[in-house]
């Protein structure tokens, strides 16, 4: 997901997308362990695209970004 698709987004649904990424990261390290995949670019992608937004929201936060769609 681009930065761009994150910013228009609303604050509940950042937090959403985050939950979601990190189960899936979780359903991957599962995974992983068993056997299953070996594509470690797939876990890079998912934790990449956490802290995106992890760093979006916190913009939000602080206000740095003040053309951010500041949405509750």
């Amino acid at each position: 997901m681009k930065a761009d698709e994150i910013r228009n987004k609303s604050r509940q649904e950042i937090l959403d997308e985050i939950e979601a990424s990190r189960r899936e990261l979780l359903n991957i390290r599962f995974q992983w362990q068993a056997g299953e995949t070996r594509n470690p670019a797939q876990r890079k992608g998912i934790r990449r695209n956490i802290a995106r937004l992890e760093t979006i929201l916190m913009e939000m936060d602080l206000g740095t970004n003040k053309h951010l769609n500041v949405k509750e």
